[in-house]
């Protein structure tokens, strides 16, 4: 290796705008294209309205105004507006801001006067204005840069601050905003914020009874063992009930802010629900049992929150504010005194929570055994050196703990036969991405019970794979992604997997942690470019673009595309498209028609709803 020297003309100082624009992920995490709720143009947002938010919980302003269009996003609230003479300041001088003021924002989100100026610094066009007592002040900039500090002037509108940016294209390539994303971001504030009204694109959004609607909407389509119990203190709310399918949902919040990956206080939740049944059915049920298909939300406010990132998705505080009591003690006790006093009110609800506890422990029990046959064959199978190649985060080792940061820097692959997995294995990058070869078709998992997970070899190894088999805290790697051909029996391998994560792993699902692998299906070159297309429209596009008589190739299989070519399909410009299940979504439903013996019906859909491409009549796209 040659030797540089290390001199003093290697030091460089960053100015804050510098410093966010080249390491943007240390202020908003991943920066995606927009297919994943937490891709970093919805960090944007968020950072914007978590003011907006801070402003209605300190008492001022009821109402909020979004508007998105053309990739422009408008944020107007109606608070008390930033102090006009610190308007340029507070967005765009690092650790400037009120909530260093305890006495101003007592119990707020953002503490670290970072989120606006990394809104400001990562958008191509930023705008402030600040409404005050009948005054207006606005800025302009351009990538963190002011360009416009406008004069003071009259206005007769009401007080409050506006926003307005566009996420700048040199930072977030082919981004776009999904409006089915933002409404649902959207929603989460008006449940923690009950009477608080939001306007997105003219469409209102208003919560009257909190995370009781929360639970409402999200279990809409779900049958219940009992009715929604909601519980209100001072400064926690609780909803929970039990469902019929497998797994734990939990929706957790921290002043307000959605907190995808839990932490301290969802921590407490998870611990006092097993404690308070425990003592009142006086019986020492298992924690699965008593956790097993609960959907719940919680939600605390505590004082100076510290969060394990700056996008605070996980709590990393231990009290409720300084000299108070610890968060785990504070869930507990709030816990122990309304939930046991709901139960002994509600005898009904009580039968009908522990009948489905005890239907819980029968089922565990009935694949115990099961269970631990399965478990010594997977050992046997020698999993990480067979079935999956591990990425280099986890030197090979299901059991090492890696940081957050890391992990969601995590994909694994999961393929088709010996061809595809040998093409992927040698184009990935092998420190963040992993690849899990299938051999043969999966089976048809609907109508199944969780045993055959255990006895399923391929389920079995996927399941270990994943660490999933207890529930998300151990999930391995971020991005779950099946890459299937783009043939029928790829098509139908890709349907069977997707029917086994949503009949027994629908919370990763939920999560947003399963994609679809979009890989192209022509390539179109001459001597002088070569151009991958994922559709017949572009590859008109680009035999137009390339004149003449290109080559033209048609991938019809993963093995197909070299390892060389892959690289740029797994890489940079990766195209994942993400498995969203809406709030409406009805799974017993969905499974029972494309996956159910209803094989006329879905003739019918097929027959119906074929493409078939122009110029090429071999090639049809069936839209699910």
């Amino acid at each position: 290796m040659a030797k540089v020297n290390y001199t003093e003309a290697h030091i460089r100082s960053l100015d804050w705008r510098e410093h966010i624009r080249m390491r943007p992920g240390m202020y908003i995490g991943k920066l995606g294209d927009g297919s994943s709720p937490d891709d970093g143009i919805y960090v944007l947002l968020k950072e914007v309205i978590d003011n907006a938010i801070d402003e209605f919980v300190m008492g001022y302003g009821r109402q909020l105004d979004i508007v998105i269009a053309e990739g422009q996003v408008r944020v107007r609230d109606y608070g008390r507006g930033i102090p006009l003479g610190k308007v340029v300041e507070c967005v765009s001088r690092i650790n400037t801001g009120g909530k260093y003021d305890s006495k101003a924002f007592k119990k707020s989100v953002g503490l670290n006067g970072v989120g606006t100026k990394a809104v400001n610094a990562l958008s191509e066009y930023f705008r402030v204005t600040s409404i005050r007592e009948g005054k207006a002040k606005v800025a302009e900039f351009e990538r963190g840069i002011l360009i416009k500090e406008h004069r003071l002037k009259q206005t007769d509108q009401p007080n409050g601050t506006e926003v307005v940016f566009r996420p700048d294209p040199q930072i977030f390539k082919q981004c776009r905003f999904r409006t089915d994303f933002v409404e649902n971001q959207l929603w989460n504030y008006a449940y923690l914020n009950a009477g608080l009204r939001i306007y997105f694109n003219d469409k209102e959004l208003l919560s009257k009874n909190g995370l009781r609607d929360l639970l409402e909407r999200k279990t809409a389509n779900e049958q219940l063992r009992y009715p929604i119990i909601h519980l209100k203190g001072h400064d926690i709310e609780v909803a929970m009930t039990h469902g019929q399918h497998y797994g734990e949902q939990y929706y957790s919040f921290v002043n307000g802010q959605y907190t995808t990956q839990g932490g301290t206080h969802l921590n407490a939740f998870k611990e006092a629900i097993v404690k308070t049944l425990r003592e009142f059915f006086n019986k020492q049920y298992d924690p699965r049992d008593i956790r097993a298909s609960i959907i719940a939300a919680v939600s605390v406010r505590i004082e100076e929150p510290v969060f394990e990132s700056q996008t605070k998705t996980k709590l990393g505080s231990t009290e409720v504010g300084p000299g108070g009591p610890t968060i785990r003690s504070f869930v507990n006790d709030f816990l122990k005194r309304e939930l046991d006093n709901f139960l002994h009110r509600n005898a009904e609800v009580a039968q009908a929570l522990e009948k489905r506890i005890k239907q819980s422990e029968r089922e565990r029990k009935e694949i115990a055994g099961i269970k631990k046959l399965a478990n010594e064959r997977a050992k046997k199978a020698n999993l990480h050196n067979k079935k999956l190649r591990d990425c280099r985060l986890h030197f090979n080792d299901a059991s090492r703990k890696v940081s957050e940061e890391d992990r969601l820097a995590t994909t694994i692959f999961i393929t088709e036969g010996d061809s595809a997995s040998g093409s992927i294995t040698k184009a990935r990058d092998v420190q963040t991405q992993a690849v899990f070869s299938l051999r043969g078709k999966p089976l048809n998992t609907y109508g199944l019970s969780k045993k055959i997970v255990y006895q399923n070899e391929e389920f079995n190894l996927l399941q270990h794979a994943l660490n999933i088999e207890d529930g998300l805290e151990g999930l391995r790697y971020n991005r779950v992604v099946i890459a299937t051909d783009a043939d029928v029996d790829g098509m139908h391998i890709r349907l069977l997997l997707l029917t086994f994560f949503l009949q027994f792993f629908p919370d990763l699902v939920r999560a947003g942690h399963l994609y679809i692998l979009e890989t192209p299906l022509f390539r179109v070159r001459n001597k002088q470019q070569t151009l991958y297309c994922y559709s017949e429209a572009e590859k008109q596009r680009a035999i137009e673009q390339l004149k003449g008589k290109p080559e033209i190739t048609r991938f019809k299989g993963l093995g197909e595309i070299s390892p060389e070519e892959f690289r740029d399909f797994i890489g940079e410009h990766m195209r994942l498209i993400p498995v969203v299940m809406s709030e409406d979504s009805d799974i017993d439903k969905v499974l029972a028609y494309y996956m159910g013996k209803n094989s006329p019906q879905r003739q019918e859909f097929i027959i119906q709803n074929l493409k078939v491409e122009k110029d090429e009549p071999e090639i049809v796209d069936i839209e699910y």
